[in-house]
């Protein structure tokens, strides 16, 4: 099989490619890509249940969310993290977002297979799912690891942090999930705020580099990235939500360039 071969969805400079992938990845060269966003699957979808318009649902996103056992899901870690490793520029910045089912394992995996972690980001949720069977604390918050291939990684601090120390950016990111104006194409269940996307991108990776996405989803990295104006390759195994990423990267505009931070304001935001 060749690129050539996968249906994709688009337009030039941010494709999503319909397609496994460790596939996809095996396809690309190695050292191709400088920076990796990735949201995969965090296996929430066993039976449990959330709350939902104020009633109790269950917590079924798909095939493709369903745990694997413990061991199923960490060969699944190791699996496409080690083809995001070989396709990653030496120094390019890989973050994956996850809650407490899977984000040990990443971590883990991330350690075995030689990356440097840089930062665990706490995203904090405003306006958690509320907590109904009350048997646990709520779950107000996702965590998302940055991590690198080597050193020499990339961070446009210029870009977030003000000059004065209240002015930086930490470690906690109080964002809320998104708004309705970014669910304007079609509904997916674990689609991330793009300010929360767009955040990471800007932090570590320059104008003109190639972001890859192994789990497109919605398209909310590629959105980012054009909007940052660096080029953009996806993977995708449900057509639907590749055919919805399709019309959000193809809706999306390219943003004015972003003026390094001057005072206490936050042009990440």
């Amino acid at each position: 099989m060749e690129l050539r071969d996968l249906e994709a969805f688009g337009e030039p400079g941010a494709m999503v490619y319909l397609a496994d992938c460790v596939e996809l990845m095996r396809l690309m060269p190695p050292g191709s890509v400088d920076a990796i966003f990735a949201d995969p699957p965090y296996r929430l979808s066993g039976g449990g249940v959330t709350v939902r318009a104020g009633r109790l649902v269950p917590v079924d996103k798909g095939g493709w969310d369903r745990p694997l056992g413990p061991r199923g899901n960490h060969e699944f870690n190791l699996r496409w993290l080690r083809e995001a490793r070989r396709i990653l520029k030496p120094g390019g910045s890989l973050w994956v977002s996850g809650t407490h089912h899977i984000i040990f394992s990443l971590g883990f995996a991330l350690q075995t297979l030689g990356f440097r972690i840089i930062n665990d980001i706490v995203w904090q949720k405003p306006d958690p799912p509320p907590n109904a069977l009350r048997t646990a604390f709520t779950h107000a918050h996702e965590t998302l690891i940055w991590a690198s291939k080597g050193r020499g990684h990339t961070f446009n601090h210029e870009l977030l942090d003000g000059p004065a120390p209240a002015s930086r950016i930490s470690s906690v990111w109080r964002m809320p999930p998104p708004p309705s104006r970014e669910r304007l194409h079609g509904y997916h269940p674990t689609q991330k705020p793009l300010r929360l996307v767009r955040r990471a991108l800007l932090a570590s990776t320059r104008e003109g580099e190639l972001v890859f996405d192994p789990f497109t989803g919605s398209g909310t990295t590629a959105v980012a990235a054009k909007e940052l104006g660096r080029f953009f390759v996806g993977a995708e195994l449900e057509r639907e939500y590749a055919e919805l990423a399709g019309r959000r990267i193809r809706a999306a505009g390219r943003g004015t360039a972003v003026q390094p931070a001057r005072g206490s304001g936050n042009p990440a935001g």
